[in-house]
């Protein structure tokens, strides 16, 4: 199997567990709106659609053969990154901006390295994608979806600000935002 293939696959095993784990979770009481959750949802799939639906064989500097399997390596540390934040939250996950019945700020886990730890693994995972495709198009993607994780990163933060106050704030002032440590 080459190493596109290998990656296209372990996205795949990704994205049916994550689609299936979804009815893991409760049931939203409140969110901000589909309306304003427009922009981050649009920014997310044209990422990726610039990341996977294009193939080109402008390479922009192709890994050597031990570099490209270490990207698979890096995709499933990024993947195992957000099953970790995803279980961690348990029953609080959604896939949209949301609140749950009796809400409130996970801090343990993933969530005490980064306030976003679901994000980050994705950011991670993308870009091991892109340094393995090593085309302008894939990084391309990498740069539009990480700006629809930004994006809804930012609206999240606002929204449980509104709803959690204190206790949010208080948790936003000492854990970064997707990059640990910084």
């Amino acid at each position: 199997m080459n190493t596109i293939r290998a990656m296209m696959l372990l996205w795949l095993i990704w994205l049916v567990s994550w689609l299936a784990a979804a009815y893991w979770s409760d049931r939203a009481v409140k969110s901000p709106g589909l309306r304003r959750q427009l922009t981050h949802n649009l920014l997310t799939i044209s990422g990726c659609l610039l990341l996977f639906a294009f193939d080109s064989t402008d390479t922009v500097m192709r890994l050597p053969y031990a570099g490209r399997w270490a990207t698979l390596g890096l995709a499933a540390v990024g993947f195992g990154f957000s099953w970790w934040a995803r279980i961690t939250l348990g029953r609080f996950w959604a896939r949209n901006v949301s609140r749950k019945e009796d809400h409130r700020v996970i801090d343990t886990g993933p969530y005490a390295l980064v306030r976003h730890p679901i994000y980050t693994g994705i950011i991670l995972a993308t870009i091991a994608t892109a340094l393995l495709k090593a085309t302008l198009i894939a990084w391309a993607g990498v740069l539009v979806m990480t700006l629809g994780w930004y994006v809804k990163a930012r609206l999240e933060e606002r929204f449980l600000h509104a709803e959690l106050g204190e206790a949010y704030d208080a948790y936003k002032a000492r854990v970064p935002m997707l990059v640990p440590f910084i």
